[in-house]
């Protein structure tokens, strides 16, 4: 058994690991978790929420799309994703900038709960239109997360772009496009997207629909 195991739905936010994965390059078990499985005792055992992704490294258990890629970049710090000393406040920013309010706001968008003025504050990240200006600026200002490199903010921040934009759930800012076909480049990204449209093909299974937002 491989030191490094997988759990992830090919049609899920395990997508996202799938792609970390690649890119740092170290070997790994991929073990499908189906849905029907996924509150399974079996399963349970390694993530209480019945959810995937997951990894375990040895004898610990990660959950969390964010933190795994943190993690992973800085388990294998050889693969080169993980911050520089001058780019750690970028890089922890924009990381749980995606996981916070970027998330939070296109998750609310898709489900039409807006909230009235008045009671913004309550969302934490305010509104919709304000997230998107916020993330707009960042990317029209720099090629990546922390400037010129592409580090695992990046893998993440970019998932939180790419999947809103392929379901139109957010606005199809020049910024973003351009962020997207720069990541859509890399070779991991690809091999990472070959090999889960291939596990799509054998088991049967249909393209996801945005109306039915993936488990994390």
């Amino acid at each position: 058994m491989a030191d490094l195991i997988f759990y992830t739905n090919p049609q899920s936010r395990g997508r996202i690991i799938r792609w970390m994965l690649e890119e740092v390059g170290q070997p790994y078990e991929t073990e499908i978790v189906p849905y029907d499985q996924m509150k399974s005792e079996r399963y349970l055992a390694v993530n209480p929420m019945g959810k995937v992704p997951a990894i375990k490294h040895g004898q610990h258990v990660v959950t969390e799309c964010a933190a795994i890629c943190a993690y992973l970049a800085d388990v294998f710090p050889q693969a080169g994703l993980g911050p520089r000393d001058d780019e750690r406040a970028d890089y922890y920013r924009w990381l749980f900038y995606a996981a916070g309010p970027l998330e939070a706001a296109v998750s609310n968008q898709a489900m039409g709960w807006v909230a009235p003025p008045e009671r913004e504050r309550m969302f934490g990240y305010g509104n919709f239109d304000k997230v998107v200006a916020v993330l707009d600026d960042l990317l029209s200002h720099r090629d990546y997360v922390c400037g010129d490199r592409f580090t695992a903010a990046d893998v993440y921040l970019g998932s939180q772009v790419m999947f809103p934009l392929q379901f139109k759930l957010l606005p199809e800012r020049d910024s973003f496009l351009r962020y997207r076909d720069r990541l859509q480049a890399r070779d991991a990204h690809k091999r990472a997207a070959e090999i889960d449209e291939k596990l799509i093909e054998e088991m049967g299974l249909g393209s996801p629909q945005p109306a039915e937002p993936q488990p994390a």
